[in-house]
């Protein structure tokens, strides 16, 4: 599995070891940055690695940042993205089970390394359970997608 990441000056110093669970478990890491702890603006990041994951030139995305909320709100606004912002293992298993999620963030100043590490390695460890009712869900809101992306 190709996985992209990126991460504002909030989030850099989690980057290094989400990407060391993410070589663990076997996949390729691909690092759009940031690389310092310079102030940045998040969608610069949060951007080309959502368009990564929409264009299949990733299959997955994690994004950091200081809360993980601003990295969410912009990669949801690429169509075909579905990013859920974590802080717990409960709902790391279920948004890939139940949500079929394709990108993950969090916020460094509200999990620390560990618990991070461990968010990453059940998301990137999950797969969607591909249930009626959930792909039915996932239809309804490809459908709002759709119905607001053919209005622009």
């Amino acid at each position: 599995m190709k996985v992209a990441i990126g991460a504002d000056h909030g989030g850099v110093r989690l980057k290094n070891d989400i990407i060391a669970v993410i070589q663990e478990l076997g996949h390729e890491v691909i690092d759009v940055g940031c690389n310092c702890s310079d102030s940045v603006d998040y969608p610069d990041y949060a951007l080309p690695v959502a368009e990564m994951v929409a264009k299949g030139e990733a299959d997955r995305g994690i994004l950091l940042c200081g809360t993980g909320i601003g990295m969410s709100i912009a990669a949801n606004k690429v169509p075909g993205i579905r990013c859920a912002l974590v802080h717990d293992l409960f709902s790391a298993q279920a948004t890939r089970d139940h949500n079929d999620t394709n990108m993950l963030a969090m916020g460094e100043r509200v999990v620390g390394p560990g618990l991070a590490q461990e968010i990453a390695r059940v998301w990137l460890s999950t797969e969607f359970s591909q249930g009626e009712r959930h792909m039915g869900r996932l239809r309804k809101v490809s459908e709002i997608e759709q119905k607001y992306i053919s209005t622009t």
